[in-house]
Protein backbone atom coordinates (compact mmCIF):
# COMPACT_ATOMS: atom_id res chain seq x y z
CA UNK A 1 0.00 0.00 0.00
CA UNK A 2 1.51 3.53 -0.67
CA UNK A 3 0.46 6.09 1.63
CA UNK A 4 -0.21 9.89 0.36
CA UNK A 5 1.42 12.39 3.14
CA UNK A 6 -1.58 14.74 4.00
CA UNK A 7 -0.51 17.43 6.04
CA UNK A 8 -2.62 20.27 4.80
CA UNK A 9 -0.19 20.97 1.48
CA UNK A 10 -1.11 18.93 -1.82
CA UNK A 11 -3.24 17.99 -4.53
CA UNK A 12 -4.56 15.13 -3.22
CA UNK A 13 -7.52 14.42 -5.13
CA UNK A 14 -5.78 14.25 -9.07
CA UNK A 15 -3.03 12.10 -7.25
CA UNK A 16 -5.26 9.49 -5.52
CA UNK A 17 -7.15 9.08 -8.60
CA UNK A 18 -4.28 8.37 -10.96
CA UNK A 19 -2.70 5.59 -8.53
CA UNK A 20 -6.07 3.88 -8.10
CA UNK A 21 -6.09 4.28 -11.98
CA UNK A 22 -2.83 2.25 -11.88
CA UNK A 23 -4.90 -0.42 -9.48
CA UNK A 24 -2.17 0.58 -6.89
CA UNK A 25 -3.50 0.45 -3.42
CA UNK A 26 -3.39 3.67 -1.86
CA UNK A 27 -4.62 5.78 1.01
CA UNK A 28 -4.50 9.17 2.28
CA UNK A 29 -3.38 9.76 5.81
CA UNK A 30 -2.13 12.60 8.28
CA UNK A 31 -2.34 9.39 10.96
CA UNK A 32 1.54 8.65 11.71
CA UNK A 33 -0.04 4.32 12.54
CA UNK A 34 -1.54 4.77 9.55
CA UNK A 35 1.54 6.45 7.97
CA UNK A 36 3.66 3.68 9.73
CA UNK A 37 2.06 0.64 8.54
CA UNK A 38 2.57 1.83 4.55
CA UNK A 39 5.03 -0.28 2.15
CA UNK A 40 5.82 3.00 0.64
CA UNK A 41 5.32 7.08 0.89
CA UNK A 42 4.37 9.55 -0.96
CA UNK A 43 5.27 13.58 -0.06
CA UNK A 44 3.04 15.77 -2.34
CA UNK A 45 2.95 19.67 -2.33
CA UNK A 46 2.01 22.80 -3.22
CA UNK A 47 2.88 26.94 -2.37
CA UNK A 48 6.11 28.12 -0.37
CA UNK A 49 8.22 25.95 1.38
CA UNK A 50 8.69 27.53 4.73
CA UNK A 51 4.81 27.31 4.89
CA UNK A 52 5.16 23.32 3.95
CA UNK A 53 7.45 22.72 6.43
CA UNK A 54 5.72 24.87 9.18
CA UNK A 55 2.72 22.45 8.63
CA UNK A 56 4.88 18.83 7.97
CA UNK A 57 6.32 19.91 12.03
CA UNK A 58 3.17 20.96 13.42
CA UNK A 59 1.76 17.98 12.57
CA UNK A 60 4.78 16.03 13.84
CA UNK A 61 4.76 14.19 10.34
CA UNK A 62 8.28 15.35 9.37
CA UNK A 63 9.85 12.88 12.01
CA UNK A 64 7.80 10.21 10.33
CA UNK A 65 8.76 10.70 7.02
CA UNK A 66 12.21 10.69 8.14
CA UNK A 67 12.30 7.44 9.98
CA UNK A 68 10.06 5.70 7.27
CA UNK A 69 12.93 7.32 4.78
CA UNK A 70 15.80 6.62 7.13
CA UNK A 71 14.50 3.07 7.68
CA UNK A 72 14.61 2.19 3.70
CA UNK A 73 10.95 3.05 2.96
CA UNK A 74 10.41 4.14 -0.79
CA UNK A 75 9.73 7.61 -0.56
CA UNK A 76 8.58 9.58 -3.70
CA UNK A 77 8.43 13.84 -3.11
CA UNK A 78 6.14 15.56 -5.94
CA UNK A 79 6.79 19.39 -6.77
CA UNK A 80 7.06 21.44 -3.11
CA UNK A 81 7.58 17.58 -1.81
CA UNK A 82 10.97 17.14 -3.63
CA UNK A 83 11.77 20.08 -2.55
CA UNK A 84 11.21 19.67 0.95
CA UNK A 85 13.35 16.42 0.86
CA UNK A 86 16.64 18.90 0.25
CA UNK A 87 18.61 20.39 2.83
CA UNK A 88 17.64 23.87 2.23
CA UNK A 89 15.72 26.34 0.30
CA UNK A 90 16.48 30.05 -0.71
CA UNK A 91 12.36 30.88 -0.96
CA UNK A 92 12.01 33.90 0.95
CA UNK A 93 14.75 33.67 2.79
CA UNK A 94 16.83 30.52 4.27
CA UNK A 95 15.03 27.80 5.25
CA UNK A 96 15.87 24.27 6.34
CA UNK A 97 14.44 21.24 4.62
CA UNK A 98 14.29 17.30 5.59
CA UNK A 99 17.54 17.24 4.70
CA UNK A 100 17.80 13.98 3.01
CA UNK A 101 19.34 14.31 0.18
CA UNK A 102 21.72 16.74 -1.03
CA UNK A 103 21.17 19.72 -2.52
CA UNK A 104 19.52 23.54 -1.99
CA UNK A 105 16.54 24.32 -3.47
CA UNK A 106 17.37 28.15 -5.36
CA UNK A 107 15.27 30.50 -7.09
CA UNK A 108 14.35 30.69 -11.12
CA UNK A 109 14.80 34.34 -11.42
CA UNK A 110 18.19 35.91 -11.94
CA UNK A 111 19.65 32.80 -13.05
CA UNK A 112 17.20 32.37 -16.63
CA UNK A 113 17.94 33.97 -19.27
CA UNK A 114 16.49 37.12 -20.02
CA UNK A 115 13.14 36.55 -21.90
CA UNK A 116 12.23 33.36 -20.03
CA UNK A 117 9.40 33.87 -17.67
CA UNK A 118 8.85 32.45 -13.71
CA UNK A 119 6.98 30.61 -12.91
CA UNK A 120 8.00 27.30 -15.55
CA UNK A 121 4.69 26.33 -16.15
CA UNK A 122 3.64 23.76 -18.67
CA UNK A 123 5.25 20.72 -20.76
CA UNK A 124 8.57 20.39 -21.03
CA UNK A 125 10.96 17.43 -22.53
CA UNK A 126 12.82 15.00 -19.61
CA UNK A 127 16.18 14.48 -20.28
CA UNK A 128 17.54 11.28 -18.73
CA UNK A 129 20.81 11.39 -16.65
CA UNK A 130 20.38 8.54 -14.26
CA UNK A 131 20.37 4.81 -16.99
CA UNK A 132 19.50 2.63 -13.96
CA UNK A 133 17.11 4.85 -12.47
CA UNK A 134 13.97 3.01 -11.23
CA UNK A 135 11.93 5.35 -10.93
CA UNK A 136 12.26 6.44 -14.88
CA UNK A 137 12.38 2.89 -15.97
CA UNK A 138 9.55 2.95 -18.26
CA UNK A 139 10.02 6.47 -19.37
CA UNK A 140 11.73 7.20 -22.72
CA UNK A 141 14.34 10.19 -23.51
CA UNK A 142 12.29 13.03 -24.19
CA UNK A 143 8.87 12.27 -23.02
CA UNK A 144 7.08 15.45 -21.91
CA UNK A 145 5.96 16.19 -18.53
CA UNK A 146 3.68 19.05 -16.39
CA UNK A 147 5.61 21.68 -14.56
CA UNK A 148 4.59 24.40 -11.85
CA UNK A 149 7.14 25.84 -10.15
CA UNK A 150 9.37 28.87 -9.78
CA UNK A 151 12.48 27.49 -7.59
CA UNK A 152 14.55 24.21 -8.21
CA UNK A 153 17.24 22.06 -6.90
CA UNK A 154 20.72 22.60 -7.92
CA UNK A 155 23.90 20.92 -6.33
CA UNK A 156 21.78 17.26 -6.11
CA UNK A 157 24.86 15.56 -7.32
CA UNK A 158 24.58 12.18 -7.76
CA UNK A 159 21.18 11.79 -6.98
CA UNK A 160 20.11 13.59 -9.97
CA UNK A 161 17.85 11.64 -12.04
CA UNK A 162 16.48 13.60 -14.66
CA UNK A 163 16.88 17.67 -16.06
CA UNK A 164 14.69 19.77 -18.62
CA UNK A 165 15.72 22.46 -20.57
CA UNK A 166 13.98 25.76 -19.61
CA UNK A 167 17.18 28.15 -20.85
CA UNK A 168 19.08 26.16 -18.36
CA UNK A 169 19.50 22.44 -17.28
CA UNK A 170 16.53 22.18 -14.76
CA UNK A 171 16.54 19.52 -12.14
CA UNK A 172 13.28 17.22 -12.92
CA UNK A 173 14.01 13.99 -11.01
CA UNK A 174 16.06 12.67 -8.40
CA UNK A 175 16.61 9.14 -7.34
CA UNK A 176 19.12 8.35 -4.44
CA UNK A 177 18.17 4.34 -2.51
CA UNK A 178 14.78 4.61 -1.56
CA UNK A 179 14.55 8.22 -1.96
CA UNK A 180 12.71 9.50 -5.69
CA UNK A 181 11.52 12.99 -6.59
CA UNK A 182 9.88 14.58 -9.41
CA UNK A 183 9.67 18.14 -9.97
CA UNK A 184 7.04 18.04 -12.67
CA UNK A 185 3.13 16.75 -11.33
CA UNK A 186 3.15 12.94 -12.94
CA UNK A 187 -0.43 12.76 -12.00
CA UNK A 188 -0.86 15.83 -14.39
CA UNK A 189 1.61 14.43 -17.11
CA UNK A 190 -0.28 11.84 -18.72
CA UNK A 191 0.59 8.18 -20.28
CA UNK A 192 4.48 9.69 -19.37
CA UNK A 193 3.37 10.79 -16.13
CA UNK A 194 1.44 7.56 -15.31
CA UNK A 195 4.40 5.22 -16.29
CA UNK A 196 6.29 7.07 -13.56
CA UNK A 197 3.75 6.38 -11.65
CA UNK A 198 3.55 2.80 -12.21
CA UNK A 199 7.29 2.16 -11.65
CA UNK A 200 7.41 3.80 -7.68
CA UNK A 201 4.07 1.65 -7.68
CA UNK A 202 6.33 -1.66 -8.81
CA UNK A 203 9.01 -0.43 -6.11
CA UNK A 204 6.15 -0.94 -3.23
CA UNK A 205 5.08 -4.05 -5.08
CA UNK A 206 8.87 -5.55 -4.28
CA UNK A 207 9.08 -4.41 -0.61
CA UNK A 208 5.84 -6.18 0.41
CA UNK A 209 7.09 -9.46 -1.48
CA UNK A 210 10.74 -8.59 0.25
CA UNK A 211 9.21 -8.01 3.34
CA UNK A 212 7.01 -11.02 3.75
CA UNK A 213 9.92 -13.07 2.96
CA UNK A 214 11.98 -10.90 5.16
CA UNK A 215 14.82 -10.24 3.57
CA UNK A 216 16.86 -7.72 3.50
Amino acid sequence: MIGIVDYGVGNLFSLTCALRSLEVEVTVSREPETLQKADSLILPGVGAFAGAMEKLKASGLDQIVTEQAKAGVPLLGICLGMQLLFAESLEFGRHPGLNLLPGQVVPMEGRLPQGLKTPHMGWNRLHLEKQDSRLLAQSKEGDFVYFVHSYFAQGCGAALAATTDYGIPITAAVEQDNLFGCQFHPEKSGPAGLRILSSFGRLTERKMVCDSLSCH
